[in-house]
């Protein structure tokens, strides 16, 4: 059974999902997040050999912004002619920014002129004007014959990523986009009458972002025990009536909180170890750096008969499950160095990938298993966005 489950934790909104009888995905919602919210920025300094400017966005905070992008007019009203080419900005202008990386201990949040506002069936994009599709619709007849439409309701004036949940979905994915326009419009004519370093946009609830991204069917039920959730989840599903997202439940219990039936404490301390048992008594080791995310597989405590081929064979396939739950749970990203334990035969080795590349593909966030290098080193990416979990739950402890 397929449970999102949101409460209260140390302060913050903590989001888990729940699959199977274990946790797949963990989530703190700080009250003090910027991340997919919009600003007038103020350029403070430019950093001509990178390339960047810093910009100030709002009580105290500044972002790193690539002078690649092309800036926002804050004068644009509405879609035409709403980006302003060939100009150079120096410090002191302003400019509508997004927040697109939150900050980590070492690096400030990144921001980003491409505004993006997402939807359930789509993202709207209002800097790359053109028509993508999730890497998961394989239908190219279905995109072929949807393409047209799009063109004609985008006008050149944005640009669409069709989402996997918009597959077949023709009619309520366009009136989607029609509803993203529309608030796009309202952000930069908001833009237009505010100074420099001030909120114009703010982003949806972590909670929601998660519903948003589950599959047609997958969800159960949604249950929570703070009322402030429950009525704008009630309102979401009221606005997406045929999705099947499940019951949705106001938990009431006197006696057994809602992290107690769940082990959310146990969960969260485990999910911040670096040592990761195996079923099979294998482990992981996980050890998230600077640079990438080092992951080392383990014999361990395995003391199974079969011959060394097949136990290594086992313990790594194993391990390559693990690992994406991992990479979920811990909402760990960037570069991602697996050392599995050496295997000789090419046949167990390309099992082994194709073993990971399915288990990534359930991923809602864009992970790409990149190949096996001539040591017999894994390397992944995984999108980045919000803070790993470990940040998020260490800023929670005072």
């Amino acid at each position: 059974m397929n449970k999102l489950i949101i409460t209260r934790w140390k302060g913050n909104l903590l989001t888990a999902l729940y699959s199977d009888g274990r946790i797949l995905e963990l989530g703190l919602e700080e009250e003090s997040s910027t991340l997919g919210n919009i600003y007038v920025g103020k350029i403070k300094r430019i950093v001509k050999n990178l390339n960047s400017a810093f910009v100030d966005f709002g009580e105290g905070k500044t972002g790193y912004y690539s002078l690649d992008d092309n800036p926002v007019s804050l004068y644009a009203n509405g879609f035409p002619e709403n980006e302003v080419p060939s100009q150079k900005l120096k410090n002191g202008d302003e400019i509508i920014v997004q927040v697109i990386k939150e900050a980590t201990k070492s690096k400030d949040p990144v921001l980003a002129s491409n505004l993006n506002f997402t939807g359930k069936y789509a993202v709207l994009t209002m800097g790359k004007k053109t028509i993508g599709f999730s890497n998961k619709i394989h239908d190219k007849n279905w995109k072929e014959r949807l393409r047209p439409d799009l063109d004609a309701l985008l006008c050149q004036k944005a640009g669409v990523i069709v989402r996997t949940n918009g597959y077949e979905m023709d009619q309520a994915l366009l009136e989607e986009i029609r509803y993203l326009m529309e608030a796009s419009r309202q952000v930069l004519k908001t833009a237009a009458y505010r100074t420099g370093a001030t909120p114009i946009y703010q982003a949806e609830p972590e909670y929601l972002k998660t519903l948003k991204g589950c599959y047609k069917g997958t969800l159960d039920e949604i249950l929570t025990d703070e009322k402030s959730v429950f009525e704008t989840i009630k309102e979401y599903l009221n606005r997406y009536p045929s999705e099947g997202m499940g019951e949705l439940r106001y938990y009431e219990d006197p006696f057994v909180s809602l992290p107690a039936l769940y082990s959310l404490k146990t969960v969260t301390e485990q999910a911040c170890q670096k040592r990761v048992w195996l079923k099979s008594g294998g482990y992981l080791v996980i050890e998230p750096t600077e640079a990438m995310v080092v992951i080392d597989v383990n014999t361990g405590k395995y003391s199974g008969k079969k011959n060394v081929r097949e136990t290594i064979r086992m313990i790594n396939l194993e391990a390559a499950q693990e690992i994406c739950r991992q990479l979920r749970l811990r909402n760990l990203s960037g570069i991602i160095m697996v050392d599995f334990i050496d295997m000789k035969e090419e046949e167990d080795k390309e099992a082994l990938m194709e073993a990971l590349r399915c288990y990534a593909l359930q991923d809602p966030v864009k992970t790409t298993v990149v190949d096996m290098t001539q040591l017999n080193l894994v390397e992944l990416t995984r999108k980045k966005g919000k803070k790993p979990l470990w940040e998020q739950l260490a800023a929670t402890k005072g």
